[in-house]
């Protein structure tokens, strides 16, 4: 229980940055490759790598090499499932 408790610790402090949290919301409907996720979010290649691989190593994302890109997307429907009831939270909070 108490090591269930520490990787759920350590999932929220992943999860507790605006820009990864970014980058998730954006790999909600499709994957996209580096230059594509700097584009959309107005950010360096270099700021978007170091993000996608603290992601990867939390098993957000996974990643998947199409030709010279690699592409990114949510590594399953638990992180869309959390992404969406977190911002369904967070909107019915701001409304009281």
């Amino acid at each position: 229980m108490e090591n269930n408790i520490e990787r759920l610790s350590d999932f929220f402090k992943v999860m507790g940055d605006s820009t990864r949290i970014k980058i998730l919301c954006a790999l909600e409907g499709n994957g996209m490759c580096v230059n594509q996720l700097a584009q959309t979010l107005g950010m360096t290649k270099s700021a978007i790598s170091h993000q996608l691989k603290v992601l990867r190593l939390a098993r957000l994302v996974k990643s998947e090499k199409k030709g010279k890109n690699v592409f990114y997307c949510l590594d399953d429907e638990h992180v869309k499932i959390i992404l969406e009831m977190s911002m369904e939270h967070i909107i019915e909070a701001h409304r009281v």
